[in-house]
């Protein structure tokens, strides 16, 4: 029964599981705001893809009046 009182009475894991509870909570926070952010990213990018070809397209048509 010693053993066992000493075992309940031990803290020394206690810093770790602080530490993996806050890891896991910030680990949660960032897929959380991932999931908001990346549709308006997506959009972005796909708007700067369009953008960039329509460049592409105007520089080697040699067509300086249109574009």
């Amino acid at each position: 029964m010693t053993k066992f009182s000493a075992f309940l009475k031990d803290d020394t894991g206690a810093v770790t599981v602080d530490w993996v509870v806050l890891t896991a909570a910030i680990v949660g926070l960032g897929l959380l705001v991932f999931n908001f952010v990346r549709p308006a990213v997506s959009n972005l990018a796909s708007g700067i893809g369009t953008e960039l070809g329509d460049a592409q397209t105007c520089l080697l048509s040699n067509d300086t009046i249109t574009c």
